[in-house]
């Protein structure tokens, strides 16, 4: 398991960590979230040791993490740590070596994973010439080809097409399945949303949620409502109490309500008003859950 306990980090006046705390547990993923500048990046440094805190700890089962330890982990970094003239099996077998794994197992799991992410046509290729989406596959497989216990990915799904996403979500829930702990962060919340179990948000260098993702959203005090009715420009939610936040998209519309709202009354309204095409209420959205707890 890693643990992240009470970390705090300033520079100067700037407070970048203050008392930041989570864990995720092995054969579990987590998401880590938060607006631009809140942290995350900060965080996951210090796993690594590329940032010293001001106080407190981190731990990988119990344990203070040193530098071995550090061989048995897979980062992924926002900024790209690659070298870009250096062919691309090369170099995934290099970094490989450098977590202690021996030439031969270093080079079949360089090429076994260029061939997993659709590159083996393009491993005797120099990293600049690929594109930014296979660079980023590039980057996750020099993650990987250790056979790391655990996985910390900055943002991983940053600049993937659809299909591309779709692969590296398969292989991070058979890494989780495999046993090993994985923590990303992204700002493809219905992505998290379907991939993690659990999940941590940091505003301001503070965890302000945390919890398995299916616990939040059936304890959290608000709703999620989506409704659609013709023929009418009524507003429905104009005199209701307990209404956080609306948007339109021509005749449809998304709001976030109490918990407490009578949706029984709200629905017998909209028909009243005109034919209801749709009209659902559910627990709140992970989208949801974010927006109420940085705002």
């Amino acid at each position: 398991m890693l643990r992240i306990e009470s970390l705090t980090k300033r520079y100067g006046a700037i407070v970048a960590l203050n008392d930041c705390s989570f864990q995720v547990e092995r054969g579990r993923m987590l998401g880590f979230l938060g607006p631009n500048g809140a942290g995350k990046t900060t965080a996951m440094r210090a796993v690594f040791g590329l940032m010293r805190p001001d106080s407190g700890l981190v731990t990988w089962d119990g344990v203070p993490i040193d530098a071995e330890m550090r061989r048995r982990f897979g980062y992924m970094p926002e900024q790209r740590g690659l070298y870009p003239r250096m062919k691309n099996a090369d170099q995934v077998a290099y970094f490989a070596r450098l977590h202690g794994i021996d030439a031969a197992s270093a080079n079949a799991a360089a090429h076994r994973w260029l061939d997993r992410f659709g590159l083996g046509d393009r491993a005797g290729d120099q990293l600049d010439s690929l594109s930014h989406g296979n660079q980023q596959r590039v980057q996750l497989a020099v993650a990987l080809a250790h056979d790391p216990d655990l996985l910390v990915l900055d943002e991983p799904f940053s600049g993937l097409d659809p299909i591309a996403a779709d692969t590296m979500s398969e292989i991070l829930m058979e890494e989780a399945a495999r046993g090993k702990a994985v923590v990303f962060s992204s700002h493809q919340l219905d992505l998290v949303e379907d991939l993690c179990e659990d999940v941590a948000i940091i505003n301001a260098g503070e965890v302000v949620l945390e919890g398995v993702v299916r616990d939040l959203k059936d304890a959290a005090p608000i709703r999620h409502l989506e409704f659609e009715i013709t023929d009418t420009d009524d507003d429905l939610l104009a005199d209701v109490e307990g209404v956080r936040h609306t948007s339109q998209v021509g005749s449809a519309r998304t709001a976030v309500v109490d918990s407490a709202v009578d949706v029984r009354r709200l629905l017998a309204k909209a028909q009243a008003a005109g034919a209801v095409r749709h009209f659902t209420y559910t627990t709140p959205s992970l989208t949801d859950l974010f927006r109420e707890a940085v705002r």
